[in-house]
């Protein structure tokens, strides 16, 4: 009578097993099945158990033995240091603002906004219908679709005034994300061991895109209203550089806008030295008080190397933006991205143009623009009433975040520990300077998850930092 279950099979199997030297066979099956009075079912899902638990190996048309135990070495890679040398620069490990954290923590960190602030509805039609035409099954041109070549092109034409030549669309080159953009510009453009001047503070990836192609960083201080012009131009005259990377528009992590004469004034320094400023409008499209009008619309000789991604307000899934660029510049770009990856995938670019050519995508702007002002307005609100030591040196009229400078002999460290204990996640400032901080801070994503929850984040946070401060 079929009386043993598969468990107690297994639990007697073991301890024949435990006392068998490997390599000893087992009794075939049908002497099992006698053996336990069990049916066959019941057996084989009983050997499958073993065989799964690595302590039988099954060889057909022979039999079923005891498995050999493997003894695990330690993993030894050090031939690799001797192969590979030494690094260009010592490379940061990934971001802590890119860190998945659970649910229920209050979320500050991230560069990314929540994904209801994103045009859902746009964006799964766009897959769809992209899905079902020939970019799925098609390989797009190297330098991008045309028709997104051409919206790009359009977008930066249409703020260019009078007398200045638009972009045209074979300037563009599309790209999957910014990010790699910035590499191929810094790689293809500076090159190792040359200078490449830059903000302080400033976008975290910029910095690391430079270390990445071993260039050498020159910080040049800017606030509120943007660049030190004199340290700008002594920058230039004293380094030889032929490269200034800035964010004139909503800057991560400061959240300053540079005004359209500071713009002028940093362009006539940039050509007055025969160099290139390479402008980073990732925050286009999330205006609050202001809309960006790009410098590079008042450049047509090639000085402005312009960035504008859509990964963030359309997508983090749809990792696609542009370089516009003129000139023997743009086909250098445009090798060194061959060379990274030949081509942006069609589908996600035909994605992109979907979304941004629907009526509902101007709709969803105007709309993200009210959004973002009211979560601005209410963590601001709230560190002003929980943590007024946390000094906010502008309100910014546009992007994601708040940059805060804290009382002189903060441990910022411990206090990102001290939050993240209590559910809080806060984004050290040290990760966007090119050099020393010029102090402490934190940054602030105001368009994360969960908005209802940014009193009680600031209350925790001016909690930690009069606790810093003992």
């Amino acid at each position: 009578m079929y009386n043993d279950s598969s468990s107690r099979i297994v639990a007697r199997l073991k301890e024949r097993i435990a006392a068998s030297a490997p390599g000893s066979r087992l009794p075939a099956t049908r002497a099992l099945v006698a053996e336990f009075q069990a049916s066959p079912v019941t057996v084989q899902k009983a050997l499958q158990t073993l065989t799964t638990q690595g302590l039988i190996e099954s060889r057909p048309g022979v039999g079923t033995f005891v498995r050999a135990v493997r003894t695990v070495r330690p993993a030894d890679y050090g031939w690799q240091s001797a192969a590979l040398g030494s690094p260009r620069a010592p490379l940061p490990a990934v971001s802590s603002m890119m860190r998945t954290v659970s649910n229920d923590a209050i979320a500050f960190h991230s560069g990314y906004p929540d994904a209801e602030l994103l045009p859902e509805r746009l964006i799964r039609a766009a897959l769809t219908r992209a899905a079902r035409g020939d970019a799925a099954l098609s390989r797009p041109p190297v330098a991008g679709l045309p028709d997104l070549q051409s919206w790009f092109a359009r977008e930066l034409g249409a703020a260019t005034p009078t007398g200045i030549n638009p972009p045209d669309p074979s300037d563009v080159i599309v790209l999957p994300g910014s990010q790699s953009g910035l590499s191929s510009i810094i790689s293809a453009l500076v090159g190792s061991g040359q200078p490449l001047l830059i903000e302080s503070p400033t976008y975290w990836g910029a910095l690391l895109a430079a270390r990445q192609a071993g260039v050498r960083l020159i910080p040049i201080p800017s606030g509120p209203e943007g660049p030190d012009l004199m340290a700008l131009a002594r920058a230039f005259a004293e380094s030889g550089a032929r490269m200034f990377y800035a964010q004139p528009h909503y800057a991560n992590p400061t959240g300053s806008q540079w005004s359209a004469q500071r713009g002028e004034e940093v362009l006539e320094v940039v050509r007055a030295n025969g160099a290139f400023l390479v402008e980073d409008d990732w925050a286009h499209d999330f205006g609050i008080n202001t809309t960006p009008v790009p410098i590079a619309a008042r450049d047509d000789s090639g000085h402005v190397i312009y960035l504008r991604s859509l990964t963030k307000s359309i997508s983090p899934a749809i990792r696609i933006a542009a370089v516009i660029a003129r000139g023997p510049a743009r086909e250098r770009i445009l090798a060194d991205r061959g060379a990274e990856s030949m081509y942006v995938s069609g589908l996600l670019q035909a994605a992109a143009l979907d979304v941004v050519t629907q009526p509902g995508w101007q709709t969803h702007v105007r709309s993200l623009r009210h959004q973002l002002r009211s979560r601005r307005d209410l963590l601001v609100s709230s560190l002003q009433e929980h943590a007024p030591e946390a000094h906010l040196e502008q309100i910014p009229k546009g992007g994601l975040n708040l940059w805060l400078r804290l009382p002189d002999g903060t441990d910022v460290e411990r206090l990102s520990q001290d939050c993240e204990r209590a559910g809080v996640i806060i984004a050290d400032g040290t990760e966007w300077f090119p050099a020393e901080p010029a102090g402490p801070y934190i940054r602030l994503n105001y368009s994360g998850p969960n908005p209802g929850a940014f009193p009680e984040g600031a209350r925790i946070l001016g909690q930690a930092l009069r606790m810093n401060r003992h």
